[in-house]
């Protein structure tokens, strides 16, 4: 199996587990932004540390990186801020697995923004087999009542975290090949470092302002908040690694395994139920990602 598909199952694997962790953060009073800086603010350390411990034992200097990192790196982060932030606010107002679903509608938003910023394409089939998986993310995202409005607040919310992690995604990738190494791993974890400071300070700035309470928070429950901090750090690595080496659009479509993950999640942790279209959209889904892994490999 190739390792950008490797690296996005171990993602995806470990970011459910996140959301799980920021869904609790949540349920504990922390605010949107609070959940976030949760996830960012612990990882830039321990990447510093790493760097410097592999900068030792090989002798070698870390790799330069072409001016066009950073207008990629700062419009990737703050969409992928802007992202986290609707879906934990979008947990007040949906379960757990349908949160999760509504944030995946990033998919063929991929596809398109992949083509304007980086002249990205995929396959037709590759492209069939993501539309499968949209239907799927459709059925999940309607309620069980038959509710579903485009202008109402969790559909907003939904659709907003969908396109604000595309242009996430896309600019991880294109930041990540402006890092001039031939080793994705360290490509991936330079970019997450470089990255991860910059939202970080722009959360920060931001709290400071606006939830100094909050800020507060997030060191003072330190114990929840640094491993809502691993899990996204592990995780992180994991996409950006695939990023450097696979089209963004590819990624994010095997990343909707962790929509399976997160009913696994949903149904044994939390004690959420699914109804049958629910469970007829993970079909689908299952589908999608299994086709889109064989056309892969």
């Amino acid at each position: 199996m190739s390792l950008w598909l490797v690296a996005t199952l171990f993602a995806a694997t470990v970011q459910a587990l996140r959301f799980l962790l920021q869904k609790r953060l949540a349920q504990a009073g922390l605010s949107p932004a609070a959940s976030t800086l949760a996830r960012f603010i612990w990882p830039p350390f321990v990447i510093a540390g790493a760097l410097a411990v592999w900068t030792s034992l090989t002798g070698l200097s870390l790799p330069p990186i072409a001016p066009s990192f950073w207008g990629y790196a700062i419009a990737g982060g703050l969409c992928q801020i802007l992202a986290t932030m609707c879906v934990v606010a979008l947990f007040a107002h949906r379960n757990f697995a349908v949160g999760m679903a509504f944030s995946k509608t990033t998919v063929l938003m991929t596809v398109v923004t992949g083509f304007i910023v980086l002249g990205e394409t995929v396959t037709w089939a590759s492209f069939a087999a993501m539309a499968i998986g949209f239907l799927g993310v459709v059925l999940l995202s309607v309620p069980a009542d038959g509710g579903w409005k485009l202008g109402n607040r969790a559909t907003l919310l939904g659709l907003a975290s969908g396109a604000f992690f595309s242009v996430s995604a896309v600019g991880y990738r294109g930041a990540s090949l402006a890092v001039m190494s031939d080793l994705p791993i360290l490509r991936a974890t330079v970019t997450l470092g470089l990255v991860t400071v910059l939202q970080s300070a722009m959360l920060i700035a931001w709290m400071a302002w606006r939830e100094r309470d909050m800020l507060r928070a997030v060191f003072t429950r330190w114990r929840v908040t640094t491993l809502v901090g691993a899990t996204s750090m592990a995780g992180s690595l994991g996409w950006f690694t695939a990023y450097t080496l696979q089209t963004a659009a590819y990624v994010n479509a095997v990343g909707q395994v962790e929509l399976i993950l997160s009913m696994g999640i949903s149904w044994l942790i939390l004690g959420e139920r699914q109804t049958r279209k629910e469970l007829a959209g993970i079909v689908l889904l299952t589908v999608s990602v299994v086709g889109l892994i064989l056309l892969q490999t």
